[in-house]
């Protein structure tokens, strides 16, 4: 692997998804919290503090991260199809936030009961949408594209295997 920031690539938007993608994207959110769970449950505190590549966020970091910004995007979808005027993203500061005490301090067990949470209604939720709802969009200004609630669900998907992907690298699971 020669970009360990990258371990699954950078996120590739399509076009259009087709409704067996919508269905694996959907089925990747309601499952992919347990495997987080399985990777790092039981894991002592060096062990959290590992990190995938010199500078970057450590496996506790990360957890809490992936919480944080799973919530965001299912606020987003949330925002996107009961508000009309939801036309750009909301966003954070990532690295401000991977550095807050709690990001940095608090029990991991804390965010794997919020990413499962999450997980659980944001799957359910995707799974209720209508057409009309998924061709909801709005404007990613980081990434500078306007994008619709199929393109989010993929980005959402990309984001937590890129993120699973960080942690098999600090454990030394992938190389």
């Amino acid at each position: 692997m020669t970009d360990r920031r990258y371990p699954i690539g950078p996120f590739a938007l399509k076009e259009t998804y087709s409704d067996d993608e919508i269905r694996e994207f959907i089925r990747v959110i309601a499952e992919i919290p347990a495997e987080y769970r399985k990777r790092v449950e039981n894991l002592p505190d060096a062990d959290l503090l590992k990190t995938y590549r010199e500078g970057s966020w450590n496996i506790r970091q990360i957890i809490h991260h992936v919480a944080d910004l799973q919530f965001v995007h299912y606020l987003r979808m949330k925002k996107a199809i009961t508000e009309p005027d939801y036309n750009e993203v909301t966003l954070i500061d990532m690295n401000a936030w991977a550095a807050t005490p709690d990001s940095l301090n608090v029990p991991i067990e804390a965010s794997l009961a919020i990413f499962e949470g999450t997980h659980a209604r944001y799957a359910y939720l995707a799974g209720t949408l209508s057409d009309e709802q998924f061709a909801r969009r709005y404007f990613h200004p980081l990434r500078g594209f306007w994008i619709d609630q199929r393109q989010a669900l993929a980005m959402s998907v990309w984001h937590v295997k890129h993120h699973l992907a960080h942690i098999d690298l600090a454990l030394g699971n992938i190389e």
